[in-house]
């Protein structure tokens, strides 16, 4: 009899990966960190549990119910890109996967690129240091209005509950290791990044300079940016200043402060709360935005 554990409906092996993901990221990031903390690590452990708890229970009981539906209704119907192509089985598992990582890639463009998305988005931003227990810090309501990209995307890509269910694993995986503060050996992570996103390139991602923030959206492979022309690698990791300007005072990341901030009038983000506009100097920059610095 085939019988699968499950704790709250979700598959224990799912969280087992996943959660010893996070116990080993979170200890090979203090062994060896990427940037310098700018705050209090016990104090952002509390934040960003209690917004990563709300963002994972809304996943649960909103996404994935949601995503259910739509898988079997690709089955039913035989609806969708990979229902009406004929592939081997493994290649079909290949451009799903492919295809759903490059969907995410449009959807994280999304909640940057739309005021009334970034504004659920920026609790994820607001974050004042990056590392692995950044990962998740999503504000439900963004997890909430995934649901409803997650559908369409599952629908219009027509992929089998195996290559859902894969990419899952991954993207969760890849979340965790891509926002942690681990420093990798440079030569080694530049090899690396040439596939898959790695933590230097998602620092560049979370800087508080609103052109870079604007870069480098891509979640398990890197291509994505390659292909758009949104990759930056330029910017040393010493120089980045993480979290967004207009929200950079410690007042803006208590637990409260974070889960009502979608819903207060927003305040000029790419502004200190002096008016400064932070910028880069060109010397601070000097090579080809594909070099990945230090």
């Amino acid at each position: 009899m085939n019988e699968t554990w499950t704790w709250f409906g979700v598959p224990l092996s799912s969280v087992a990966i996943l959660g010893t993901g996070f116990l080993v990221l979170f200890t090979a990031e203090r062994l060896a960190p990427l940037r310098a903390p700018r705050s209090s690590l016990a104090g952002r452990l509390v934040v960003n549990a209690c917004v990563s708890a709300l963002a994972l229970a809304t996943a649960y009981f909103v996404v994935v119910p949601a995503a259910m539906v739509a898988l079997r209704e690709v089955s039913l119907r035989r609806i969708g890109l990979l229902q009406w192509i004929t592939l081997p089985a493994a290649a079909e598992v290949a451009v799903g996967f492919v295809l759903m990582d490059l969907s995410f890639y449009y959807w994280h463009m999304a909640n940057h690129k739309m005021p009334f998305l970034w504004r659920f988005h920026n609790v994820h931003h607001v974050d004042p240091d990056l590392d692995v227990s950044s990962a998740f810090r999503f504000h439900f309501g963004e997890v909430a209005f995934s649901a409803i990209y997650r559908v369409v995307q599952i629908i219009l890509l027509g992929v089998t509950p195996f290559t859902f269910a894969l990419y899952e694993i991954v993207f969760g995986l890849h979340t965790l290791f891509h926002h942690s503060n681990l420093r990798l050996p440079l030569a080694f992570e530049r090899w690396v990044n040439k596939v898959l996103v790695t933590p230097r390139m998602h620092g560049i991602h979370h800087s508080d300079v609103r052109r870079e923030n604007n870069s480098n959206y891509s979640v398990v492979f890197s291509w994505w940016d390659r292909l758009h022309r949104t990759l930056r690698l330029n910017i040393a990791q010493a120089r980045i200043v993480i979290g967004v300007p207009g929200y950079l005072d410690t007042a803006n990341n208590a637990v409260r402060s974070v889960l009502v901030l979608p819903f207060r009038p927003q305040r000029d983000y790419w502004r200190t709360l002096d008016g400064t506009v932070v910028e880069r100097n060109a010397a601070e920059v000097g090579l080809p935005r594909s070099v990945m610095q230090a």
